[in-house]
């Protein structure tokens, strides 16, 4: 405001009010609600991949977003360019699952690199190649566009974190030999993730295999069922809370040193074998660039075992078999690049053959 020497002291008061209200203005938008000047982070994003078990309806992913909220996952968002398909149940249902889709066609005709644009996930989890088993495709053929699936991921998001399943089993009465195909293709992929995984980039095998059955589990020897949604989400819960809890929420943010994520690796091991049961051995190790207080294993038995006895850990065993490990109080303390080990003893059938275990794990954040 100009001001002259002939001013009245009504127009002086006046001009210094105004003053003061001036000054005051900064200090009014400083105190506005602290969500105008701090955005919350944004959620986990996490892409269902596959064919019509992922979608058509898919109704372990109401299930399994049921059981990840309940449990105190609510900051994640499940994407895909697909909308939801009913299922009965409230549940953020965006999805990439196509029915009849082959996993073999979407690498061939660069399907999913624009999905994923349009989706950017932080964490796949696929269910994939049903129909390719049914067609009668190698699995090698089927591997092969595994790897072409995971690069294109790796391209979208360096820092992907990939859940692979091993197939539901599959018993149409269309096709005699898909049973068997199945079990055969399931039996290479192991091998094939630990050959694709990365520390950055981690593959997980999920095993939807075990304790699943056609006859119970299935509408029509393929497509689950209620009770097979209920097994499939039981199998998936595990390894994707252990990714959600992986994934850093603030990259890059003030006083995060870097972004990294608290991450971890899990290998088994089987230490001796006998009718009815085996020894084993996870080894976990703190792959983050921080140290970690602790940490927690997640360790799905195949072939119907259960892990029964557990040292150097403190052992869950939820109804499904699914065992989950904490640290024990002297070995929970990891720094960047250090181990701990914890064995077991696993109850397992006489026909369940050579031991095998999907392991996961994931580090705790230092507190504050």
């Amino acid at each position: 405001m100009h001001r002259t020497p002939h001013s009245s002291p009504h127009l002086r008061v006046m001009s210094v009010l105004g003053l003061v209200a001036a000054l005051l203005l900064p200090l009014a938008m400083t105190f506005a609600p602290r969500a105008t000047a701090s955005p919350a982070a944004d959620p986990v994003r996490v892409m269902p991949l596959g064919d019509s078990i992922t979608g058509s309806p898919g109704c372990w992913r109401a299930v399994l977003w049921n059981r990840l909220v309940d449990s105190g996952y609510t900051d994640i968002d499940f994407v895909g360019t697909l909308p939801p398909q009913g299922c009965g149940q409230a549940h953020d249902g965006d999805n990439e699952g196509h029915g009849g889709e082959l996993v073999t066609n979407v690498a061939d005709q660069n399907l999913l690199p624009g999905r994923l644009a349009s989706t950017r996930p932080d964490i796949v989890v696929m269910h994939f190649g049903t129909n390719d088993v049914w067609s009668s495709i190698s699995p090698d053929r089927v591997l092969a566009a595994y790897t072409t699936l995971v690069a294109q991921m790796r391209a979208s998001n360096p820092d992907m974190r990939i859940l692979v399943a091993q197939l539901i089993p599959m018993n149409p009465s269309s096709c005699a030999a898909c049973a068997q195909r199945i079990v055969d293709f399931n039996a290479r992929i192991p091998g094939w993730a630990r050959a694709t995984g990365t520390d950055r980039s981690p593959v997980t095998v999920v095993d939807q295999w075990t304790g699943f059955s056609t006859a119970t589990d299935t509408y029509d020897g393929v497509h689950p069922n209620a009770s097979g949604d209920d097994k499939i989400a039981a199998r998936w819960f595990p390894p994707l809370a252990a990714a959600l809890d992986a994934v850093p929420t603030d990259p890059g943010g003030p006083g995060d040193p870097g972004g990294d994520p608290v991450a971890c690796t899990a290998r088994f091991r089987a230490v001796s074998t006998w009718q009815g049961g085996y020894q084993g051995e996870v080894t976990v190790t703190n792959t983050s660039a921080s140290a970690v207080p602790g940490w927690t294993a997640t360790v799905v038995p195949a072939n119907g075992a259960r892990l029964t006895q557990v040292w150097n850990g403190a052992l869950t065993t939820a109804a499904d078999g699914t065992a989950t490990v904490t640290n024990a109080a002297w070995n929970g303390a990891l720094a960047p690049g250090a181990s701990a080990t914890f064995g077991f003893v696993a109850s397992a059938p006489a026909t369940a053959g050579t031991p095998a275990a999907t392991v996961t794990c994931a580090g705790r954040a230092p507190a504050g």
